[in-house]
């Protein structure tokens, strides 16, 4: 009976000291990134390794912009390439006041949003929005990776990038912002990460 408490208060503890890394950061009103990604194409032809998976860069990728929400990803299968998904919003999606209006959340790699009254156009949210699937370049990118809280304004850099894994599954990444649903999210590898304030 004693081990069962201990291992409970330790899943408490787990707990407690996830949701307080990864707590929100508030913030009065205002655009806090008022700029949408930069973004150049790529040609076809350069492949990285990664294990199992094959990474083709289709895009350098720069952007500055608010962490909506975040969801980590440890058991599915896509968790040892990529343990983070980062929905991230810019221009009014970044902003306290619009955002106060809408109810974000992530699930199963997709990035949900409702609301009741738009604060602004439904295709402004939608094309000023976007869940990211996070693939750290290196074990520096990884730890910043880990530091990042909703409501953060961050600027990263790195490539769109496509993935194939050894079994012949592929994954490939979105290159505009003003798709939706299934095949809309962007496949990031992340070279830098920073908060920005």
């Amino acid at each position: 009976m004693r081990v069962w408490l201990v291992v409970l208060l330790l899943l408490c503890g787990w707990g407690c000291y996830s949701w307080w890394r990864h707590r929100p950061v508030h913030d009065a009103p205002g655009i806090l990134a008022d700029a949408a990604p930069d973004q150049e194409n790529l040609p076809h032809g350069t492949l990285l390794n990664r294990g199992h998976f094959t990474l083709e860069p289709r895009a350098s990728f720069a952007m500055t912009a608010r962490v909506l929400s975040r969801e980590d990803y440890q058991l599915d299968d896509l968790a040892p390439i990529a343990p983070t998904d980062l929905a991230m919003g810019w221009g009014r999606m970044s902003d306290s006041s619009v955002l106060n209006s809408i109810r974000i959340s992530q699930s199963n790699r997709f990035y949900y949003w409702y609301t009741d009254n738009f604060p602004i156009p439904r295709r402004e949210i939608e094309d000023s929005s976007a869940n990211m699937h996070m693939i750290p370049a290196n074990d520096e990118a990884a730890r910043e990776l880990r530091t990042v809280r909703p409501g953060e304004v961050v600027h990263l850099e790195g490539f769109l990038v496509d993935v194939k894994r050894d079994d012949g599954w592929h994954w490939n990444t979105s290159l505009t912002r003003d798709d939706t649903g299934a095949g809309a999210c962007e496949i990031v590898l992340v070279e830098a990460i920073r908060d920005v304030r």
